[in-house]
């Protein structure tokens, strides 16, 4: 068998990217009810985001398991796994980011390759869920792709799914396995109510991330505002009007993604032309696609605050050296998910 070799998955990180942030420290291995020495808990890691799957296991205290990723010279996968996973309970660390179709791909082969080496349960944990964003019909003779994923990681062999912040909580109903909802929340909250901003607003972006923005505000004790847009295409929106007072505030925008910024700039735009006197603004996932990192540069926000759920693209990396992106780790989050779920225990507890 002649294969392209790109990575070796027990090896190295995956991408140059994961190198390149330097803005998060590393967090430092705790003291858990798991250790190295049990067989029957494993977590491995695709090529999507291998630094997050390393802090995470830092967090809790065991290794990456080893593997083998390759591909054919044509660019399809050969994937095996180096260690024994029989009876395990396994764990596969992978969000399905840019390429999204290939990380896709990457995650249901190694499943296969799990369930064929009679691993005892499969729970993929996606920090992004890529095609979330296509979870219903909103004109004729359209895919409902979000569901069409779901069912792909589930005839692949996954038994049960953990996401972060998904684009539409209703995702979790196209699974025909158990679901486990995380939100970044508490960490983005932490940071913000860390730089003790006056007279802080929180906006939705738009009707959809209401209850999001609902959230923030609530467990930070400010008033919300919404942002009333229209979709006239995909990634293409017009600000219509800002629904609540902003004038002489600090805003903070909530989102889940930043694709293109668009949106993201042109709400910006509308909340300054209403007075507002700063605005920040806080997504899960820094998809950052096309002139995302250009638009941020010139735009008039003054931080944009991103978890580190995807690696940040080259571009963007450079922003963070300037402080206009600050990206805050989840792995410590999605650890203690990942621990209480091989425990058996409630994972809603982590956000009481």
């Amino acid at each position: 068998m002649k294969t392209d070799t790109i990575e070796t998955v027990g090896g190295a990180p995956a991408t140059a990217a994961s190198q390149a942030d330097g803005n998060k420290a590393k967090p430092q291995a705790r003291r858990s009810r798991v250790s190295n020495e049990d067989r029957r808990f494993k977590i491995f890691s695709g090529t999507a985001n291998r630094e997050l799957a390393e802090d995470i296991c830092r967090h809790i205290g065991v290794s990456v398991g080893e593997t083998r990723m390759q591909r054919f010279a044509d660019g399809e996968v050969y994937f095996q796994l180096l260690e024994n996973v029989r009876g395990a309970d396994v764990f596969v660390v992978q969000p399905t980011c840019y390429p999204v179709d290939q990380h896709l791909v990457e995650l249901l082969i190694m499943v296969d390759a799990l369930k064929r080496a009679s691993a005892g349960r499969i729970t993929v944990c996606v920090p992004y869920y890529g095609y979330a964003r296509q979870d219903r019909k909103d004109r004729p003779r359209v895919a409902i792709s979000s569901k069409l994923v779901a069912d792909l990681m589930t005839t692949a062999g996954a038994h049960r799914a953990l996401f972060m912040d998904l684009h539409a909580a209703q995702i979790q109903g196209f699974f025909n396995i158990p679901v486990d909802h995380v939100f970044a929340s508490p960490v983005m909250i932490s940071y913000f109510n860390s730089l003790n901003l006056p007279d802080l607003t929180v906006v939705s972006p738009d009707a959809g991330g209401v209850e999001r923005a609902r959230h923030f505000a609530t467990k930070m004790s400010v008033p919300m505002a919404i942002v009333d847009k229209r979709r006239t295409d995909i990634n293409v929106t017009e600000v219509m009007h800002v629904i609540g007072d902003v004038r002489g505030r600090t805003c903070l925008i909530v989102d889940d993604i930043i694709d293109t910024a668009g949106t993201l700039v042109k709400t910006v735009d509308a909340l300054l032309e209403q007075g507002a006197s700063r605005v920040y603004a806080a997504a899960s996932h820094p998809v950052l696609s096309g002139e995302a990192v250009q638009r941020i540069t010139n735009s008039r926000l003054e931080q944009v605050i991103v978890t580190d759920s995807i690696p940040l693209r080259p571009e963007a990396q450079q922003l963070t050296n300037s402080g206009k992106i600050k990206v805050l780790s989840v792995a410590g989050l999605l650890g203690a998910a990942i621990l209480n779920i091989h425990m058996e225990t409630s994972v809603s507890t982590l956000f009481n």
